[in-house]
């Protein structure tokens, strides 16, 4: 996975504790470059990797337009970074193979 520049980093720890590879923007040497969202996803799709963001807006509608990709999960911000981390698990391992899948992550009531 690729996580989008507004992902909170206790979500990719807790990810990668429970054995996904997350990569984020900042290993990928692209923090703090206001990369516009389609190149995000061009990236992600260079390095064969899902997306995870908060940008669910920008996403959804990337992935009508460009639907060939590793997966787009986008998720509704919760600051309980473990639940939200156990949710997207959940959704990867229910899914399977996401390739060129749009999966929604929510918070929580």
């Amino acid at each position: 996975m690729y996580s989008n520049e507004n992902f909170p980093l206790p979500v990719v720890v807790e990810l990668r504790r429970l054995g996904h590879d997350v990569l984020t923007v900042l290993e990928a040497g692209r923090v703090d470059q206001t990369i516009p969202d389609d190149e995000v996803l061009s990236f992600a799709v260079q390095q064969d990797r899902a997306v995870l963001t908060m940008n669910r807006r920008h996403f959804i509608r990337l992935h009508s337009q460009q639907p060939q990709h590793a997966g787009i999960i986008v998720c509704t911000f919760d600051r309980n970074f473990l639940g939200l981390a156990a949710r997207i698990n959940a959704v990867i391992q229910t899914e399977g193979d996401i390739a060129g899948k749009l999966l929604r992550v929510h918070r929580m009531s």
